[in-house]
């Protein structure tokens, strides 16, 4: 799992090459050997060498500090004789969390009281890598007091639920450098969906809606463009969604696929008053199911298949009709409506070709990363506000679409950089599709190329 921050100043192949040359040591490797029997063993004694290497690293610190070594005369001769007399004055003692546990170091002093160790800042107790650890872990699903008993089994180390939330925190001001981040000119769609999260409201708790905005670029890849939380949609509501994206640089979109959202193709029309708003199919077909027994959702998908692969308006309209006048037509009349109802957001996507309307096709895309969100806030239960819906939900994404972009850099064999803004995989037939909707928008397609 992989962290929210990247660390900064931190080399792995220079970490790669000491530890390489710590293990050609036979003297070392034969006392690692005679110590590591169990996995206990192997962990006491990576926390022994952690502690060893803060309290080098922080002597190297003061050498740097002073602008002489400890035993270095003659330097600290000339340093003194140049500048006011400063040097070591003693040292203290304290414990820091680590990811092995508490471990005690030693933190060296100066005289005039200046020296400020960056490795184990004053009046620090945790190392950063526990805060990326606690990071990761709520990320990951697990809860505040989730993490709290990990932390007490797993390391010893007693922490308050507080505490935790306070450096789960911390990510607060990445959420909204990323929530405000310009974004590209120009994407060919946009994919809208909606994930239900159970939030604190005073004294009770209500069900809001958290939205994802989910844009495909020239390249087909796409990018996931913001979050937005809110207990009722309506035309404000998608106003304001819309002025956000086009003040962070959006200038036009051809097509936004969504699912019948009340107030989004008015807001979408006033913003890019040349796009088109497209019901998403699946999202019909499902909505349609839900008044079909179980036994008959098959047949009804296969005869509902032949409306949304029609070459044609026309066409679509009569297989519809057939399918109305059918028996199970008749005998799943609300099922005709759903179609009926959303008949004029539907039928824009019948002047397209295959390829692009399999890009248009569903919101999978975005589904599968809701799946995946769901089972992680399930065990939440409720948030306590929405900028904890918000900071969770993000830490998820990143942490989901980090593990998907290393499945991606193993399979193309090549490294990957994560912990970059959040995007995915490239549209499936993407190339043929933007070919057929450069044909389609042929003017303003070339504004973008």
């Amino acid at each position: 799992m992989t962290t929210v921050s990247p660390k900064k100043n931190h080399d792995p192949a220079k970490v790669n090459e000491i530890s390489e040359k710590l293990m050609e040591n036979p003297e070392l490797a034969s006392l690692i050997s005679e110590l590591s029997t169990s996995a206990d063993d192997a962990s006491e004694l990576v926390k022994g060498l952690l502690q060893a290497s803060i309290n080098a690293g922080l002597q190297a610190e003061m050498d740097a500090h002073l602008g002489y070594g400890h035993s270095d005369r003659k330097t600290k001769a000339q340093v003194e004789t140049a500048q006011s007399s400063n040097h070591r004055n003693g040292s203290y003692t304290k414990t820091v969390n680590s990811g092995y546990g508490a471990v005690e170091v030693t933190v060296p002093r100066d005289r005039a009281g200046t020296f400020a160790p960056k490795m184990v800042p004053k009046g620090a107790r945790r190392l950063t890598e526990l805060d990326d650890m606690i990071v990761s872990l709520y990320a990951g699903g697990m809860t505040v007091r989730d993490i709290q008993h990990h932390l007490a089994t797993t390391l010893g180390v007693d922490m308050s639920p507080d505490t935790i939330s306070t450096i789960t925190d911390a990510v607060l001001d990445e959420v909204m450098i990323w929530q405000n981040r310009q974004l590209d000119e120009f994407y060919p769609v946009i994919f809208l969906d909606a994930l239900r999260v159970k939030i604190r409201d005073g004294h009770r708790v209500v069900n809001k809606s958290c939205y994802m905005a989910v844009g495909v670029d020239m390249d087909g890849i796409k990018h996931i463009l913001g979050l937005w939380i809110a207990e009722n949609e309506g035309a404000a509501f998608w106003a304001s969604v819309c002025a956000d994206l086009a003040n962070r640089g959006v200038q036009d979109v051809f097509i936004v696929c969504c699912d019948g959202l009340k107030g989004l193709p008015e807001a979408v029309e006033a913003t890019w008053p040349n796009s088109m708003v497209q019901t998403c199919i699946v999202h019909l077909i499902r909505a349609a199911n839900r008044w079909v027994s179980y036994q008959d959702r098959k047949s009804v998908s296969r005869a509902l298949r032949e409306v949304y692969t029609a070459a044609n308006e026309d066409t679509a309209r009569a297989s519809l009709d057939a399918f109305e006048a059918s028996e199970l037509g008749r005998k799943y009349p609300q099922s005709v409506k759903v179609w009926r109802d959303a008949w004029e957001r539907f039928v824009p996507f019948l002047q397209f070709p295959p390829a692009a309307r399999r890009v248009l096709y569903t919101t999978n895309s975005i589904e599968s990363l809701n799946a995946e969100l769901r089972k992680a806030t399930r065990n939440r239960g409720q948030f306590p506000n929405d900028t904890a819906a918000l900071k969770t939900l993000w830490l998820m994404i990143c942490n989901i679409e980090d593990k998907r972009a290393a499945q991606r850099a193993k399979k193309a064999k090549r490294d990957v950089e994560c912990n970059g803004y959040i995007e995915g995989a490239t549209a499936t037939g993407w190339k043929q599709a933007i070919n057929q909707l450069a044909v389609a928008y042929p003017d303003r397609f070339a504004d973008y190329l």
